[in-house]
């Protein structure tokens, strides 16, 4: 198994901080991983993209043009990234954000929306554990059960946000599973 992942959006919303945790749940469950960022010029509002890769075997590159996993925050990442992906791989799109589809009947594209189901749990903040649940639950990259270890390490000083967090997550993970036999 070899998933190349690109999560896409504007600083501030949290990008990183997934990307990152697909990286750690990786290697909680023994894979191979590599996550390398990148940042506009600009921190928050600024264009902020990562690629990550989880495989069973060891990793050749952490780039790539083409991934088959593609997971966009908002309209000017599904614009540059959306093209990018894969024939036959997963487009995971913030619908709440992006009233447009990529356009492709080669992919496999999930719409989320993702800002609404994490206001209806609290907090807009939650949006990108919404995404990151979508994703998980369609690809199955990673467990939820890795995620949810995750995310109770991650917030261990702030642990207010832990049922939030989780909560986003599974409901993202639910909307992802939708539609799969």
């Amino acid at each position: 198994m070899l998933k190349d992942v690109m999560f896409a959006g504007f600083g501030g919303q949290g990008i990183m901080l997934i990307g990152q945790m697909i990286a750690y749940a990786g290697m909680a469950e023994g894979r191979e991983v590599s996550w390398l960022p990148s940042y506009g010029p600009e921190m928050r509002g600024g264009t902020a993209y990562c690629t990550v890769v989880v495989s069973d075997r060891p990793i050749g590159s952490p780039v790539t043009g083409t991934p088959s996993v593609c997971v966009v925050m908002n309209r000017p990442s599904l614009e540059k990234f959306g093209p990018r992906v894969r024939t036959g791989g997963v487009l995971v799109v913030n619908s709440s954000l992006i009233d447009i589809t990529a356009g492709r009947d080669d992919i496999d594209e999930l719409r989320v929306p993702c800002n609404e189901l994490a206001m209806e749990l609290g907090s807009s903040k939650a949006a990108n554990m919404v995404v990151l649940g979508a994703l998980i639950g369609r690809t199955g990259v990673v467990t939820l059960e890795s995620l949810d270890t995750l995310i109770e390490k991650q917030f261990a000083k702030k642990t207010k946000y832990i049922p939030l967090n989780k909560q986003a997550l599974r409901a993202g993970y639910e909307r992802g599973r939708q539609g799969l036999s």
